[in-house]
């Protein structure tokens, strides 16, 4: 190579624009401590552990002989104990031949969703916070993430007129998680009316994350396809991760019309080629379960806990909103006058409690955390108290 000519970028544009997004670097410092007295709230799998029924019914697949490909979209038996489960729960009917697709996790179907819909340049409009990883994939996708801000002081509740005035001729999606990570607000039926009609009005597309909807706590949830003319314009994400326990499991699914499912099953068969055998058996157990009662009792405790975080959260100084569903709750720290970073940084190094930076969520997630409540209530007692200490000590 000539001395006077600079080596070839070895990597691709579309790596440096998702770069430093996350929270990769607390992560880190978190695996360096010594795990001696450390609670953390920061990563956001149920700490309830998956039923010995499913993990029986893999072991059993595995030692069957079940360790081959699958076909590239599931398992039959998989994807109609999916169509069931949606009548069960919301009343919606796919046909499992041609309207579900079993993924690696909601992420992959997530993923998939974004590049069967998405054009160099399509906009995606999101509400703001929104999970980590929604703008990373619609970059990927090649796609334009356009955040909608939302407010705690209307709980983060959407409104429908300001998504609206966000559109442009290149929008293409409608995109939103219900219940919500990382705030927990949960989308009334109205509000979901209004981005119905906005859906409808322009001719868009909806992408629903509901995989946190059977952790709501006192409110109605309504899953979207359910309303008049949502089903043909909505795909609709969900899995196995929360309900479950099964996030490390990596199973999930898409439900939507058969023209998107279809270009989703397209790339699927040249890229994961198919979602994991065994982990299909333990799915179809999980769905075959008569576990509800079990369940609500898990619910009743994540409530509790809910509860506990909102009320001395709020007393501490920590001012937040109630949320109404998934288990995350979202503080805003100003009053130590420290941002999101330095307080989850400073918090970790000094009490040895992890949390999550807002800002990391969003642009409206600057001078919040967010804490997730997947962990015993004891813990989360004991990390109040330090969370007290600690905003006692750099309280402005």
């Amino acid at each position: 190579m000539p001395e006077d000519s600079c080596p070839k970028k070895r990597t691709s544009q579309r790596v440096d624009r998702i770069a430093g997004i996350g929270f990769a670097r607390f992560l880190k410092l978190l695996h360096s401590m010594s795990k001696e007295g450390l609670i953390s709230l920061s990563v956001g799998e149920p700490d309830f552990g998956t039923a010995s029924p499913v993990c029986e019914a893999a072991a059993q697949a595995a030692s069957e002989g079940w360790t081959k490909y699958t076909p590239s979209n599931g398992f039959p038996e998989l994807r109609e104990a999916i169509a069931r489960d949606l009548k069960k729960r919301h009343g919606l009917d796919y046909d499992p031949e041609t309207e579900i697709i079993v993924t690696v996790g909601v992420s992959q179907a997530m993923d998939l969703g974004f590049r069967a819909l998405l054009d160099p340049g399509d906009e995606v409009i999101t509400p703001d916070p929104h999970y980590i990883c929604y703008p990373p994939n619609i970059t990927l996708a090649e796609g334009v993430t356009v955040r909608v801000p939302t407010y705690p002081s209307d709980s983060y509740a959407l409104e429908p007129d300001e998504m609206e005035k966000a559109i442009t001729p290149r929008t293409k999606v409608l995109l939103f998680g219900n219940p919500a990570n990382p705030t927990g607000a949960l989308m009334e039926k109205d509000v979901l009316e209004g981005v119905a009609r906005i859906a409808e009005k322009h001719d868009l597309v909806v992408i629903a994350d509901e995989i946190y909807n059977t952790f709501t706590y006192n409110a109605k949830f309504t899953s979207f396809p359910t309303l008049p003319g949502m089903k043909e314009r909505t795909l609709l994400l969900d899995g196995f991760s929360k309900r479950y326990g099964m996030p490390g499991w990596r199973i999930g699914y898409a439900a939507g019309p058969k023209d998107i499912i279809g270009a989703m099953l397209e790339m699927m068969q040249h890229t994961m080629l198919c979602p994991p055998n065994a982990t299909q058996w333990a799915a179809l157990a999980a769905l075959n379960m008569d576990d509800d009662a079990d369940f609500a009792k898990v619910l009743e405790h994540y409530d509790r806990r809910r509860t506990l975080l909102y009320t001395e959260l709020n007393r501490i100084g920590l001012t937040t909103p109630e949320p109404k569903g998934a288990f995350y709750i979202f503080p805003d720290v100003s009053v130590t006058g420290m941002n999101s970073e330095t307080f989850v940084e400073k918090l970790l190094l000094e009490e040895k409690v992890m949390c999550l930076p807002g800002d990391s969520f969003g642009n409206q997630g600057k001078n919040h955390i967010r804490i997730c409540y997947a962990t015993p209530y004891e813990g989360i007692k004991e990390a109040l108290v330090r969370i007290e200490n600690f905003v006692n000590r750099y309280r402005k």
